[in-house]
């Protein structure tokens, strides 16, 4: 681990505070016996189509991102989607579950800067940590919707850096997301990866400082 003082916590929020799959049991509930696969091709389409958008020059709001992404995925799996459902399930995004360790892990590092940096945009961000019981320990919320600039983008990480007003080097930035890691990494950040599934590295010479199996982890950069 390469050691640094650090200024600024940095949060991804989707897979890494809060667990994206918690609602594949609304999922299921709808679609019995497909709730799990439609779950995981909602959150893979989710992914794409925001990479997608950015590289196209064509941004739309994560929100709208999410909602055409679970039409594709209902549609894959062979249902359909009607406007009820649709909002129930969009709506459930609202109310993620945060990991069991998340709330421990933020309230022992509160003497530091905590703020989480997010593809999610305002309208589904906002809710989602207002709601949560770790509302009070966030104290800045930042989305790529305010400059319309996907992550993994340069521009995305400095408009962060530009609002935390550290170094960029004081930030450990955190995701369980490989793809974030390595945008992050290739910025400046120093970066831990909160690998919840067990992968493998990305293979693109971008490592991460520290790689945790999940939150408590992060605890050894307290200094």
């Amino acid at each position: 681990m390469q050691q640094q003082s650090i200024k600024a916590f940095v949060f991804d929020v989707y897979g890494t505070l809060f667990d994206v799959h918690s609602v594949r049991d609304k999922c299921e509930k709808m679609y019995p016996g497909k709730g799990t696969e439609i779950s995981k091709t909602w959150r893979g389409k989710q992914l794409q189509y925001s990479n997608l958008r950015q590289l196209m020059g064509n941004y739309q709001t994560f929100f709208t991102v999410t909602k055409e992404a679970l039409r594709y995925a209902v549609k894959q799996h062979g249902e359909e989607l009607d406007q009820d459902s649709e909002k129930e399930l969009i709506t459930s995004y609202l109310h993620l579950v945060a990991y069991p360790e998340v709330k421990e892990v933020l309230a022992q590092i509160q003497d530091k800067q905590i703020a989480v940096f997010s593809n999610g945009s305002h309208d589904m961000l906002d809710p989602l940590i207002k709601e949560s019981e770790i509302s009070s320990l966030i104290h800045q919320l930042i989305s790529v919707d305010e400059i319309k600039q996907f992550k993994p983008t340069v521009a995305s990480y400095d408009y962060a850096l530009k609002q935390l007003g550290v170094q960029r080097e004081e930030v450990l930035f955190m995701s369980s997301n490989g793809w974030d890691i390595s945008g992050a990494k290739n910025y400046g950040f120093q970066t831990a990866w909160i690998n919840r599934s067990n992968l493998p590295l990305e293979e693109l010479n971008l490592e991460p400082n520290s790689i945790y199996q999940d939150l408590k982890g992060i605890l050894e950069w307290m200094d």
